[in-house]
């Protein structure tokens, strides 16, 4: 059954990093009612472009966007720090990174320095990260594999409403439910991928302060052997003096042994008789 599908994206402010976003535009869909994501989902790219396009946060916007609760794991997605799509050329990204760089620059904010240079630290950061192409690389990969869990979980769903006898149209075919989709999955990634990078990281340290303990014990015992042995080669000539000088006391000893005395009984006296 053919319809017409109207999805009208309106002035709002979403909870996830990308807020104020102001799009006015329409995306008009044709087609079978059996699956109407298939040309929705085409259309994500170019919303999300509209939205960064149209997206202007102030330099106190930024600055919140980017030290808000939970950043440390919001902001392992470089391309979410820039804002910024992960098809952006070169250039867009070095413009983009001079534009929010500006914005949060601690000169730029002197009533709040600190926290502008954090802000300014994250940015940075984001920006090398995408220059340096195995890690740009990692990060679509990430984002490349959020997405396709998500639209793999709406064909399961579809297949479960087709079998149920129910029309075959999920949330996360809005195009808005969809980005939030594949927004949550992808940051989940990401965190999962830094707990285990910092995992790893715990057990080297571990493994290289045991090897270090290893080390300086193994160090230590061949110092003390050294030193008992030196210790032992210094104190020969001594030992060896001191044990003939024993030996010679000894036989000294035994040619000036006297005999030995036994005490004589008194003599008797005899008895005179009158």
């Amino acid at each position: 059954m053919a319809f017409t599908v109207v999805l009208a994206l309106k002035t709002m402010t979403s909870s996830l990093p990308s807020t104020s976003y102001h799009v006015n535009t329409a995306l008009i869909y044709t087609g079978s009612l059996s699956d109407p994501s298939a040309a929705v989902r085409k259309q994500v790219g170019s919303v999300k472009q509209i939205e960064k396009r149209d997206s202007v946060l102030t330099s106190k916007q930024q600055i919140d966007r980017l030290l808000r609760p939970g950043s440390s794991y919001f902001n392992l997605n470089p391309f979410e720090v820039l804002q910024i799509d992960p098809e952006a050329t070169d250039e867009e990204l070095k413009k983009r990174f001079r534009a929010l760089s500006i914005l949060v620059h601690p000169d730029k904010n002197q009533d709040d320095p600190d926290r502008a240079q954090l802000a300014f630290e994250a940015v940075d950061k984001a920006y090398k990260n995408l220059l340096e192409p195995e890690q740009k690389k990692r990060a679509v990969d990430v984002i490349q594999a959020g997405r396709e869990y998500v639209e793999h979980n709406m064909k399961e769903k579809k297949k479960q409403l087709k079998k149920d006898g129910k029309p075959q149209f999920v949330e996360e075919d809005d195009p808005e439910m969809f980005r939030q989709a594949v927004y949550k999955q992808t940051m989940k990634l990401f965190a999962e991928l830094e707990i285990k990078r910092k995992e790893r990281e715990a057990k080297d340290m571990h493994e290289r302060k045991r090897a270090r303990e290893e080390e300086i014990e193994t160090a230590e015992k061949a110092k003390r052997e050294r030193e008992w042995q030196k210790n032992f080669e210094e104190t020969r000539d001594g030992r060896v003096d001191s044990w003939r000088s024993f030996q010679a006391g000894k036989g000294k000893a035994k040619k000036e042994k006297k005999p030995r005395s036994f005490l004589k009984p008194p003599k008797v006296k005899m008895e005179q008789r009158e």
